[in-house]
């Protein structure tokens, strides 16, 4: 029993390392590429800064893109369990009552054909110069259809043999929602959570570009960028990267916790 458990842990961590050290080796050749092609061409700050004088102002302002990921991480926060507490609810409706399916589908498709920049726009009219909620809405929207799509599809394709099964003792479709469809359809939930939570930090970044407070990522950015500190301004969007990828590993780890049956079936 131990010595399987010890091979277990080794093939785990056989993979772990697989799966981390590519990217890495990658995104150390490409800063290294980077700060040699500044050095060689002498390419001035103002243009494009090195890679070392950009982790320097990363350090120096620390205090500063702490601040501004911090406002926009709990902007992409908010949108993102709010988005995916509205597309899980409504895709189980639409697949429990084919009425709603028939309204809902149609406006969905609608409002996901018009541009975030309009809807964003509107949504930061409709609010305070110093509120964040406008910003929140873009986000729990975009997150909304990823979700949503995603869980519909997994209400959808349920295994024949348990369909029958259920219909054999004959199930209620109350019953059968919650004990086959519903358990089919989150890994296809958690899939959305993990598209959508890079997505929901990109979105809530580039709603601060277009009016609202300006004490956020996507702000900070643009003003730093279109100045002579190129540096700061690449800080900050390292700030914004480090803010997505916490966001991506917060889903992954959360599904290793809540599917644990998918994570068995990964494994062999």
């Amino acid at each position: 029993m131990s010595l399987a458990v010890q091979r277990t842990d080794s093939t785990r961590a056989r993979q772990l390392v697989s799966a981390a050290v590519p990217p890495l080796v990658l995104g150390l050749v490409f800063l290294a590429a980077w700060q040699l092609w500044v050095e060689v061409y002498d390419v001035k700050p103002f243009i494009i800064p090195k890679p070392t004088a950009i982790w320097q102002s990363l350090v120096d302002n620390s205090d500063l893109v702490w601040k501004a990921s911090w406002v926009t991480g709990v902007n992409a926060f908010v949108g993102l369990v709010c988005g995916a507490v509205l597309g899980f609810g409504l895709a189980v409706v639409t697949n429990r009552f084919r009425i709603v399916s028939e309204l809902i589908d149609p406006l969905a498709v609608t409002v996901a054909a018009v541009p975030a920049v309009v809807i964003v726009g509107v949504l930061n009219n409709m609010y305070a110069l110093d509120s964040q909620i406008g910003r929140r809405i873009m986000v729990s929207i975009a997150v909304f259809f990823i979700v949503f799509v995603q869980v519909a599809k997994g209400l959808r394709q349920n295994d024949p043999t348990q369909m029958e099964l259920m219909r054999s003792y004959a199930a209620t479709p109350r019953q059968t929602l919650r004990k086959v469809r519903l358990p089919n359809a989150l890994p296809f939930f958690f899939t959305a959570i993990g598209t959508a939570a890079p997505i929901a930090v990109i979105i809530a970044l580039v709603s601060e570009y277009f009016g609202g407070t300006q004490d956020g990522l996507g702000s900070k950015i643009s003003g730093t960028l279109n100045g002579s500190n190129k540096a700061l301004g690449f800080a900050y969007v390292v700030g914004g990267s480090i803010v997505g990828l916490l966001f991506f590993a917060g889903s992954a780890l959360l599904e290793y916790v809540v599917v644990p049956w998918r994570r068995r079936r990964r494994s062999r």
